[in-house]
């Protein structure tokens, strides 16, 4: 009976959740069809210097769609490439050059990047870049 209630429970709790299992490990709420990573730790980066930066598409097990990257800096900063295509076959993950001027300020900047599929709803994400001293 303890075993019975406590299935019944689980399956109840996961229903009301709307989660599914990601094949690469985690949760992905079903109606999100793909979603990016990004560093959540502060990337440091000195002054004079350029950093690769990596972000991550993550797909539902039932998505094969190509998304369409769009990435933008806070001024001060520039990133590399601007946008990107990760087709649905390609490696989830691309490569960012952060690159900060030799007389940028010192500080906190942002990079946001926006995913958007060929069908569907987009989505967006950003990630801190610190300014540092040489």
């Amino acid at each position: 009976m303890k075993t019975a209630t406590a299935l019944i429970l689980t399956l109840t709790l996961a229903t009301l959740l709307g989660c599914q299992a990601s094949p690469r490990g985690g949760s992905m709420f079903k109606k999100e069809r793909f979603s990016i990573t990004v560093p959540t730790f502060d990337t440091s980066i000195k002054q004079g210097e350029v950093q690769t930066v990596t972000i991550s598409l993550q797909r539902a097990a039932d998505f094969n769609e190509d998304v369409t990257l769009q990435v933008k800096a806070s001024k001060g900063i520039r990133v590399e490439p601007a946008g990107a295509t990760v087709k649905a076959s390609d490696k989830p993950d691309v490569q960012l050059q952060v690159d900060v001027a030799t007389d940028a300020v010192i500080g906190e900047y942002h990079v946001y990047v926006k995913g958007t599929p060929v069908t569907g709803e987009a989505t967006s994400v950003e990630f801190k870049v610190e300014v540092v001293a040489r």
